[in-house]
């Protein structure tokens, strides 16, 4: 039970430290990065540590675009819906999980058809 306690103070001061990051981005990056999380979060499943990495790996992105005097929308392009969708592949979702409910549960109703 200790060992649960050490893990989520260590998650949690990561947090932090990674929204600190955000906090240095250009104001554009930090509106756009706020969106996008508060969009992805609507998705997340379980622990949300699988969306956790995804948040952190775009922290990075957005660094490098802000290194580079890119502007925000270059990165993502105008569809930032499009741009976190495809950020989400790479977590586990809510909506994953009704999918594979939806397919579990008519295989096991029907089972595979052969042609």
């Amino acid at each position: 039970m200790m060992e649960f306690f050490k893990k989520l103070a260590g998650d949690k001061k990561e947090y932090k430290q990674q929204m600190e990051r955000v906090k240095m981005l250009p104001h554009d990056y930090q509106f756009v990065y706020k969106k996008i999380q508060e969009y992805m979060w609507n998705f997340a499943a379980g622990s949300g540590y699988d969306m956790l990495k995804v948040q952190y790996e775009l922290i990075d992105l957005f660094e490098a675009g802000a290194a580079e005097g890119k502007h925000v929308l270059k990165i993502t392009g105008e569809d930032v819906a499009a741009f976190s969708d495809e950020l989400l592949r790479n977590a586990k979702t809510y909506t994953e999980n009704w999918r594979e409910k939806l397919n579990r549960d008519i295989l096991n109703k029907f089972g595979k058809v052969n042609d």
